[in-house]
């Protein structure tokens, strides 16, 4: 008589995929709350999955991409290394946030909020592939092939070759795939889809997990890119295991706002290019068209004469994008004054607030300060310090800094104005775009560009000087003498 299967129950953490034997309160990794979601996976299952993948990497040959668990051991420096060819399809800004071109066998994750243009932006990529002459699947969980063919009609996107399924069965998707041996496959989404031997429910912790491992191994084993959307949380992070960023080279993530025409799809993990590229899209009735002047797309509704505007230099990736700051500094009606800011770090903020009482002696004790990165664009670099700085002294002083002045500099609790990489790149990039003043740390400072002032500073105290005017820096406190 056959024995039963058995069935092994764990418990995994869904923001860090952290796995125990039992249930905790909080994740002894992460130290998240009430994450610990239970995991059951049959033991006999788990080992024909394993012996199914080791024979199929054994036939697959050392020349071809082959599971990481293989037995062999190979000395590394015998290992030829090529670099991958990469795909180029002609939509350049999701090229560059894949780091140049999309990677054949490479796994991708992307992410977003509902409605802010996934399905539609693979649906125009998977297109452009197959006008190459790739072989590409789409299997879709949310949509029926109807729904699939009204949206790729509007679009006027032409969808001849490009293989369908609406399937959420792994299983199913699987002998597919092995059936008509795809080059690309994208799986929308892979919340919806499930595995027979699991009796989770879709989108749960054990099938997100199980069914993301499966369809991994099968595109490192065959060398099929495939491309995973991902349903996000309420507060924008990918759902379900975080196991599954580690899973995949790429993770996208799509940011806007859903009412905006404007899409920025930024790049958090890429194992074939750099972390931080982004692409920037406009949403038009024909679907996402890249945006090659990102710069004139965020400084076009800037006004002359605002106190508290200032446009910063960013750098995203390797790309130097301008971007208006916002400043609002007004009296404060509350005992604790608030401190509000849109696209930049809040702790931060109350940091440079304290640098800018200690060495300008201006305080914000009793104002409630408001910041504001204007396009719905994430600043993660402190080269924004300075422009953040004197957007809020604009807005205190009630004085307009020149809309053909550009800034950029990290400033130290010192008051120092540190320099910051690639400022070369940025300085040419805004004298491009028309500014003629430009104030960048001391050490930053370029040869001239003709018909460009470029401003270098060595400390905080001298930046404002220069911006506003040496009678607009106040020194009436008598413990922070004038150096």
């Amino acid at each position: 008589m056959a024995s039963k299967s058995k069935t092994k129950t764990a418990w995994v953490c869904s923001e860090c995929g952290y796995d125990a034997p039992k249930w905790f309160g909080q994740c002894p990794s992460c130290k998240a709350y009430n994450t610990m979601k239970e995991f059951r996976i049959e033991a006999e299952s788990s080992n024909r999955y394993a012996r199914a993948e080791q024979a199929a990497s054994t036939s697959a040959g050392r020349g071809r991409a082959a599971l990481a668990g293989t037995s062999d051991i190979l000395d590394l420096s015998e290992i030829e290394a090529k670099e991958s060819p990469r795909i180029l399809i002609g939509f350049s800004e999701l090229e560059r946030a894949l780091g140049g071109g999309f990677v054949p066998g490479s796994v991708v994750l992307i992410g977003g909020d509902p409605g802010i243009g996934k399905s539609t932006l693979l649906l125009q990529a998977m297109c452009k592939m197959v006008a190459l002459g790739q072989v590409c699947l789409y299997a879709s969980g949310e949509e029926s092939p109807t729904q699939v063919a009204l949206r790729a009609q509007r679009l006027g996107v032409n969808t001849k070759g490009l293989k369908f399924i609406s399937e959420i069965q792994l299983e199913k998707i699987e002998a597919i795939i092995e059936e008509t041996s795809p080059q690309w496959v994208v799986i929308d989404s892979i919340q919806t889809l499930f595995s027979e031997d699991l009796s989770a429910a879709p989108g749960s912790v054990s099938q997100v997990k199980e069914c993301a491992a499966r369809l991994t191994r099968i595109a490192k084993r065959k060398g099929i890119g495939v491309i995973f959307v991902g349903h996000v949380t309420k507060e924008g992070a990918m759902a379900g295991p975080r196991v599954l960023e580690h899973m995949v080279d790429t993770v996208l993530y799509f940011e806007g706002d859903p009412e905006s025409n404007y899409r920025i799809l930024r790049a958090c993990k890429n194992r074939f290019g750099s972390v931080n590229e982004i692409g920037v899209f406009g949403m038009t009735d024909k679907g996402l068209r890249g945006v090659r002047n990102p710069s004139a797309l965020f400084l076009a509704e800037r006004r002359e004469g605002v106190a508290g505007s200032v446009t910063f230099i960013n750098l995203e990736g390797t790309r130097p994008i301008l971007i208006e700051i916002q400043a609002l500094v007004d009296k404060s009606m509350l005992p604790n004054p608030k401190r509000l800011t849109v696209g930049t770090d809040a702790q931060r903020l109350t940091m440079l607030l304290a640098i800018l009482h200690r060495h300008v002696t201006l305080s914000t004790y009793d104002q409630d300060v408001f910041l504001n990165a204007v396009g719905g664009i994430k600043i993660n670099e402190t080269a924004s310090d300075l422009a953040v700085l004197i957007a809020i002294v604009s807005s205190m002083t009630n004085q307009a800094v020149s809309s053909k002045t550009a800034i950029f500099g990290e400033v130290g609790l010192g008051g120092e104005i540190r320099p910051v990489s690639r400022g070369q790149e940025r300085i040419k990039e805004a004298s491009k775009l028309g500014f003629t003043r430009i104030i960048v740390p001391l050490k930053n400072k370029a040869t001239d560009i003709p018909g460009v002032e470029i401003i270098g500073v060595d400390n905080l105290r001298d930046a404002v000087k220069v911006v506003f005017g040496s009678s607009r820096v106040s020194h009436d406190d008598e413990r922070y003498p004038d150096e």
